[in-house]
């Protein structure tokens, strides 16, 4: 009788993995894991020395420890790091499953070389363009401190702040930058946007006006990141930048914490440098509890979600079974080759 095939569901914090894609079809034992195998640096570090996403704090030895013996390996995008030193002490490993079209966290060709087939699903940026406005329009109207008056029996503390006729500024105007523009300018706002590579003809193609850096930090009236993290984007928005920014400025970042200096953006918080933070992502992930970003009052902090949306479950758990089913059938699907 052959053995079932040992699948593990890495990161599914709200325990939703398996109600949402039909796991039974595969006849396969599967472990699902609900909590972190180790705290990890925001999204996480190239494994390749390519630096396209950022540090990771994983606890090697705690990942091989946990992740023995399984076949199949489900991976929540970055939040595990998978180099090849964690590669090389999964021998049972024989195919691993990222969510999404691609994983810098993933050695690519150290897998190729030890045989390992590796997998990514569909991705859609929707639900990340969501959260950013939502995590705008709830920094600009107060709603975290209005919402809790209410519930604590209070009514009206504060004075919201409106976008029509505001500058929104955008930190990368790629596909999800480009998205949150024409958001913003539904609302009556305008839009400007930098990057390393934007060109005025490119930014004009989206109705927005390309500046430069010290001219993005300092008329942005909402400024939102949408930059890949690498070694030219690590550390970006730092104390200069903050400091030219507007002492009523709302400063978002949906795209991966180290792109801002954490330090400098707490002592900019603390003296009141900058209106708020709306933060989705951070240097540590979880965020530790005793994190000082936790404690102050302008920092709106979400648990990076924002990919966290059922319907991009749905895909991402979907895709995975078909891919085990591929896989298992001789004929994988959705193959992640190193570059």
């Amino acid at each position: 009788m052959a053995t079932r095939m040992k699948i593990a569901i890495l990161d599914d914090y709200q325990g939703v993995a398996l109600g949402l894609a039909d796991w039974a079809s595969l006849d396969a034992e599967t472990t699902v894991f609900t909590e972190p195998l180790a705290v990890s640096g925001s999204g996480s570090g190239s494994v390749s020395g390519s630096d396209s996403h950022s540090d990771s704090g994983t606890d090697s030895d705690a990942v091989v420890r946990a992740l023995a013996g399984f076949d199949v390996i489900v991976a929540m995008r970055e939040r595990t790091r998978f180099p090849a030193e964690v590669l090389e002490q999964l021998g049972d490993l024989r195919l691993l499953v990222s969510t999404g079209p691609r994983n810098a966290a993933i050695d690519l060709a150290a897998a190729q070389r030890l045989g390992i087939t590796v997998c990514g699903t569909g991705y859609s940026a929707a639900p990340t363009v969501e959260l950013t406005w939502a995590l705008i329009l709830a920094a600009a109207r107060n709603l975290p401190e209005e919402a809790a008056s209410v519930r604590a029996g209070g009514w009206q503390v504060g004075l919201g702040a409106g976008l029509h006729g505001k500058t929104l500024g955008l930190l990368g105007l790629g596909r999800i930058g480009s998205t949150v523009a024409r958001i913003g300018q539904a609302f009556g706002m305008t839009a400007i946007a930098w990057s390393q590579n934007l060109t005025a003809e490119k930014a004009a193609e989206h109705d927005v006006r390309a500046v430069t850096k010290e001219e993005l930090f300092a008329d942005s009236d909402v400024l939102s990141i949408h930059l890949v993290l690498s070694r030219r984007s690590r550390g970006l928005v730092g104390a200069p930048e903050l400091a030219a920014m507007k002492n009523t400025a709302i400063l978002v970042n949906t795209s991966r914490g180290p792109i801002i200096d954490e330090p400098a953006l707490i002592e900019a918080l603390r003296a009141n440098r900058i209106g708020k933070a709306a933060l989705d992502v951070y240097a540590t992930e979880p965020l530790p509890a005793d994190h000082p970003l936790r404690a102050l009052p302008n920092a709106l902090l979400t648990p990076h979600i924002g990919y966290v949306a059922r319907e991009l479950y749905e895909t991402f758990y979907g895709d995975a079974v078909e891919d085990i089913a591929a896989f298992q059938a001789g004929s994988p699907i959705r193959v992640m080759a190193p570059a």
